[in-house]
C-alpha cells in the first residue's frame, strides 16, 4: 500500500473538483481524503494500490471539465493504513 499526498492550483474551486475526486478516488477504491484549502488549492490525501494512484494522479491533472489545472504537486509516502472510505473534508 502506497500514500499519495498531493496540492492541485489553478482554477480548481468552485468548479466541483472535491467530488469528481471523490468520484475517481471511489471507482480507483483508494482511501483517504480530500479537501479545499485558503490559499485556492485543493489537498489531497489517498491510499492503496500504486498504480491505482499513479492513475488519480493523471485525473488530478486534468481534472474536471471546468477546471483549469496550473499546477501539481505531490509526494509518495508509505501507506499507514489508517483511513476508512474516501470522503471531502473540511476546508483548512
Amino acid at each position: 500500500m502506497s500514500r499519495l499526498h498531493a496540492t492541485v492550483s489553478g482554477r480548481v474551486q468552485g468548479v466541483s473538483f472535491r467530488y469528481f475526486v471523490l468520484e475517481q478516488a471511489e471507482k480507483l477504491e483508494l482511501l483517504g481524503w480530500v479537501r479545499n484549502r485558503w490559499n485556492g488549492s485543493v489537498e489531497v490525501t489517498a491510499e492503496g494500490s500504486r498504480y491505482n494512484l499513479e492513475l488519480l494522479l493523471i485525473t488530478l491533472r486534468d481534472g474536471p471539465p471546468m477546471a483549469s489545472v496550473t499546477d501539481l504537486d505531490f509526494e509518495w509516502l508509505p501507506g499507514t493504513g489508517e483511513f476508512v472510505g474516501f470522503q471531502v473534508v473540511k476546508t483548512v
